[in-house]
């Protein structure tokens, strides 16, 4: 039985978005979920595709990667094949070299889920850990506290105000109505949902994205974000618990977010919504 690399064509990105929502699972490790291919969704099919590295053996999916950026490949592992060793051996090949089409040459950086084999593989090799990042989760089995501002499902008439908050919230972002149309075409949309929260005058200044793996499964948010003229008024943690709301009705088990350890300031306000903070996690630098 041989393990094979390949990039699936446009049509193949249904089952694999499938294959992402089957391995997500609560008392599984954090690995990368429909919702982060969905978010990418927004560059179009064809790049999303270009994006995907799929290891299958003898048909078998057995790990999917996404170039989140071409020196940063996040990957996800079947829950039976996180200790394969020769599945291990073979990403660990084809990451250690350029020419296999993975990543690029010189400083990159991969997410593997904590309990990977391929993890331990590449410490061997003599890769190195890059900055922290926080995950954190929220249990869905009771229902989420009001949200205490008015929140809007953003539907396609109003893609403007969704990707303006974007782009008021984080720096050079890039999200335009025609990326915003991009992604609410993609499989992963279909259980996803846009809010939006307005305060007492009406004025947009929050806004999240939530994606479903399916019933019973963890659900995702990204991104979130405050737009800068409305920071320091608790819309953060308001449209964070929105979130977990609309996951919950989604029959998400549990909301899950993740940001850089040294955004406290985020990881506060999730903190705030009633999110518990799990272990720590790195990704592992390319030493050459």
């Amino acid at each position: 039985m041989t393990i094979r690399l390949s990039t699936p064509e446009v049509a193949g990105l249904g089952p694999l978005v499938g294959k992402l929502a089957d391995w997500q699972a609560d008392t599984g490790p954090v690995q990368l979920h429909p919702g982060d291919l969905g978010w990418f969704w927004r560059f179009g099919a064809e790049r999303t595709a270009n994006s995907v590295r799929v290891w299958d053996r003898d048909g078998e999916v057995l790990a999917i990667g996404m170039l989140d950026e071409p020196d940063l490949l996040r990957l996800a592992i079947a829950p039976d094949a996180l200790a394969d060793d020769e599945l291990a051996q073979q990403i660990e090949a084809d990451l250690v070299e350029p020419a296999r089409g993975v990543l690029i040459e010189g400083e990159v950086y991969v997410e593997s889920p904590a309990d990977a084999r391929v993890k331990v593989l590449l410490f061997k090799d003599g890769w190195n850990t890059a900055e922290p990042w926080t995950p954190l989760r929220r249990d869905l089995a009771e229902p989420v506290e009001d949200a205490e501002v008015a929140v809007d499902v953003v539907g396609p008439e109003h893609a403007a105000v969704r990707t303006a908050v974007q782009r008021a919230s984080f720096d050079g972002s890039s999200f335009t109505d025609e990326r915003w149309h991009a992604m609410a075409a993609g499989t992963p949309y279909a259980s996803a949902r846009c809010l939006v929260g307005r305060n007492e005058r009406g004025d947009a200044v929050a806004a999240v994205t939530v994606w479903s793996a399916g019933p019973g499964k963890p659900g995702l948010l990204e991104p979130m974000g405050v737009h800068r003229d409305f920071r320091g008024n608790g819309y953060g943690r308001a449209i964070t618990l929105a979130a977990a709301a609309a996951l919950r009705d989604l029959g998400a088990s549990s909301a899950l977010v993740c940001t850089p350890s040294s955004n406290v300031g985020a990881v506060a306000t999730y903190r705030a919504a009633g999110f518990e903070v799990l272990p720590e996690t790195r990704d592992q630098k390319r030493p050459f």
